[in-house]
């Protein structure tokens, strides 16, 4: 293993995999900044490769990212196979009471699908009405509703899901997921981003 992350950001363009980390979780770099404790500017300059990070530097911007450094850096990448064991799911921010996610794909750059696990609670939903779209234009998403009963609301329209059934629809639109049973309801998602673009 080599001592400085220097070799790596040549080789593996280190900065512009940040950079993909960072978009795949949403994060702006002030909120990587604050996650790692790296400063913005210095995260700016490292996804730019103006600067290569130190390995101490690397292994904080690794933890923001929720990876070790050796994921950060692709050291333990077996070929063309990742995989996510059941404790390095990556848990999504709990922005609305009752619902909770668990993103269970690896954050690999350039990545186009996610896989997602939704539990909601009785009465929950993943967001309200009159929100806007969460997801970029021409993006598809595909939900299994594992467990439960859920109610989709999309562009005005509503479909009540039960347990096995799948639906796909445009995640562009206005939507949210609503549990409207007196049990927990568990889905699973599948968005694939701008899909429909030209």
């Amino acid at each position: 293993m080599p001592t400085t992350a220097q070799a790596h950001a040549h080789t593996n363009g280190l900065g512009s995999r940040i950079r993909a980390l960072r978009e795949a979780m949403d994060l702006s770099l002030r909120d990587l900044a604050e996650r790692s404790g790296v400063s913005a500017p210095m995260l700016s300059q490292v996804e730019r490769g103006e600067t290569s990070p130190t390995m101490h530097v690397a292994t904080r911007i690794a933890a923001g990212l929720e990876l070790r450094l050796s994921q950060l850096l692709r050291l333990d990448e077996d070929g063309a196979v990742s995989v996510v064991r059941a404790r390095e799911r990556r848990k999504g921010p709990a922005t609305v009471a009752g619902h909770s996610y668990e993103i269970l794909t690896p954050p690999l750059p350039g990545q186009r699908a996610e896989l997602s696990r939704h539990a909601l609670a009785p009465g929950a939903v993943t967001g309200g009405r009159g929100d806007p779209p969460m997801h970029e234009p021409g993006s598809r998403e595909t939900a299994l509703v594992e467990r439960g009963t859920v109610v989709l609301h999309c562009d005005g329209q509503r479909y009540e899901l039960l347990a096995g059934d799948c639906v796909t629809f445009d995640a562009d639109l206005n939507h949210h997921f609503e549990n409207p049973g007196p049990e927990e309801a568990v889905l699973l998602a599948v968005l694939s981003a701008g899909l429909r673009r030209s």
